[in-house]
């Protein structure tokens, strides 16, 4: 179902029309040849996408639909990204990060790193490994080939590492699939 899902939703946005097929706006202004296609702020644009997807697939479950669940999710992704607190250091072949659980971002940081953990060495082949301690989740990860990367892209860039992140909105809204 996911994949039927996931193929609905390229065709959705392949035969979107891209000019206005009206002649006013709202407002009554002159008309517009081209609409923007950003619906406004991330979170309340990904909620959109996913609204637009349920909508056009005849075989959603609405039943199990928890568009709230996703809502959660954007807001501790926006968290762990404006207010997590970092600390980096190289390790061999690799990095460690030593992150806040505590603050405004540390909640985010307590749901999300341990979950993307597994999911970066599934995605990479890279180590991936997550230790609660106390106040901070430590997080480290190597390769025997990719130390440099894994150091340039740090915690924030490692975090979004993965082709997973639209299908994981995705399932989440629908109730099939949570980290």
């Amino acid at each position: 179902m996911l994949r039927h899902t996931i193929f609905a939703i390229a065709t959705l946005f392949a035969a979107a029309p891209v000019y206005a097929q009206h002649s006013h706006d709202h407002a009554g202004h002159a008309p517009q040849t081209v609409l923007p296609t950003e619906p406004g702020q991330g979170a309340f644009a990904a909620i959109a996408e996913i609204v637009a997807l349920l909508r056009a697939n005849p075989e959603t479950d609405w039943s199990a639909v928890d568009i709230a669940a996703l809502r959660q999710h954007l807001i501790d992704m926006d968290n762990l990204v404006t207010h997590a607190e970092v600390t980096t250091e190289d390790v061999p072949n690799g990095a460690r990060f030593h992150v806040q659980t505590t603050g405004l971002g540390g909640s985010a940081v307590s749901r999300m790193v341990p979950a993307h953990a597994p999911v970066l060495r599934a995605d990479t082949g890279w180590e991936s490994q997550v230790l609660l301690n106390g106040d901070e989740v430590v997080w480290t990860v190597t390769s025997q080939t990719d130390a440099e990367v894994i150091r340039a892209l740090g915690f924030f860039g490692l975090m979004a590492v993965g082709n997973h992140h639209q299908p994981h909105h995705l399932g989440m809204a629908t109730g099939s699939i949570v980290h």
